[in-house]
């Protein structure tokens, strides 16, 4: 190992050391013999959108936190479309009831998929191929669609693919036998770039239970919450 590296280990050691040192004694007492989270939150791999801190959430056993390239509900087995174990977990085995499917703005997966899409190649290595090739077939479907404006920039594009996609995906979960009915699923895209507003840090409300038009969206919610209801495709 490298002295760089070995800086860095000693980051994250001052890192947990202060983590540590922060915590009440009883931090984890409610959660000792287990867990049952309200809501599990599966996002994007990416170092810009920090999970926990995005739903202001310090508490450990609130947010069950799933990642994947994409933000992907869906996973690939024995060439079938199964729904993400890290997102089915919490629901069958810790009484989960709800899901929140959060894209992000400029999102380096989907733009690797539309640069598949229009003619390019896959990133590489396999382990990012596979995923991003899931993707493919979506970002396909979206740039056929009469919702993605085609003509317009490839950034635009790329972030009204982003919705897209967080549409795909709660409508691939609610099209899944193993979610029960019961199950609430929810799409947000986590906006950094202002692309939908001036906020900051915002994560936009896209999609409630597969309802997608902003003012019957902003209908089901408090009037406080309205301007969190946007849309680039509706």
């Amino acid at each position: 190992m490298s002295d760089s590296n070995d800086d860095l280990l000693i980051e994250l050691l001052e890192g947990n050391a202060a983590h540590v040192d922060g915590l009440p004694d009883d931090y984890f007492a409610s959660v000792q013999d287990g867990q049952r989270p309200d809501v599990v939150s599966i996002c994007c791999s990416d170092s810009r959108v920090p999970q926990e801190r995005m739903w202001n959430v310090d508490a450990p056993g609130d947010v069950f936190t799933p990642s994947n390239i994409g933000n992907q509900a869906q996973d690939e087995h024995d060439g079938d479309r199964i729904v993400d174990g890290g997102l089915l977990y919490p629901i069958h085995h810790a009484g989960t009831e709800a899901v929140a499917v959060v894209g992000h703005t400029g999102c380096g997966a989907v733009t690797a998929a539309y640069n598949v899409a229009t003619g390019g190649d896959l990133p590489g290595p396999d382990g990012v191929d596979k995923w991003v090739s899931q993707l493919v077939p979506i970002v396909e479907e979206g740039l056929e669609s009469d919702l993605v404006e085609t003509d317009q920039a490839d950034e635009s594009v790329i972030n009204q693919l982003v919705e897209y996609n967080v549409d795909s995906q709660v409508q691939f979960l609610q099209n899944a036998a193993e979610i029960p009915d019961e199950v609430a699923i929810y799409g947000f895209v986590y906006d950094f770039q202002g692309i939908y507003g001036e906020q900051a840090g915002r994560t936009y409300l896209v999609n409630h239970n597969g309802e997608t038009e902003p003012g019957r969206i902003a209908a089901k919610i408090p009037a406080e919450f309205e301007s969190a209801t946007r849309s680039i495709l509706y």
